[in-house]
């Protein structure tokens, strides 16, 4: 919560686009035309990622044509790529727009895939203020990297 309250009040520019900020071009897992795919610096489980458009954009209904249907194509490449990598029960997809609808950074719009088990660890974050997680994001990427880059080589 502090990270997410304190984004308005950290550096100038947005986390979203400089994707070759220091240690930011280490969580990117693949790059398309209009958006990218993101493992989230603060998962809630393994396997957290976003899609985020390159282009600084805070709604929906303020990207084009193209980059809509690119976020959308990479969400379900994500889906995919979360199924084959991970076997979730189930999977979080999500967009919050404006602050109070939850987003942590408001002004740029990114899709959240959050991978999910029944009875995984969730209430952790809320009752103990802590997140348990088995893997480490350099293990993370390295699992899904490959899968999200065969996925796209495949549907050219």
């Amino acid at each position: 919560m502090t990270y997410v309250t304190g984004a308005a009040d950290g550096p100038p520019g947005c986390i979203f686009c400089d994707t070759s900020a220091p240690g930011c071009a280490d969580l990117v897992l693949v790059r398309g035309r209009h958006v990218y795919a993101i493992l989230n610096l603060y998962p809630y489980n393994n396997g957290h990622l976003m899609i985020v458009p390159f282009r600084h954009v805070a709604a929906l209904a303020a990207m084009t044509g193209d980059e809509r249907a690119e976020l959308m194509e990479f969400t379900r490449l994500a889906e995919m790529a979360l199924t084959k990598a991970y076997s979730p029960q189930g999977i979080n997809v999500g967009i919050n727009l404006g602050r109070s609808a939850g987003a942590g950074v408001a002004d740029h719009l990114h899709v959240h895939l959050v991978p999910r088990w029944t009875g995984d660890t969730n209430f952790m974050s809320v009752i103990g203020e802590t997140r348990v997680l088995p893997e480490d994001l350099g293990a993370t990427r390295k699992r899904l990297q490959p899968i999200f880059e065969s996925l796209l080589n495949s549907e050219k």
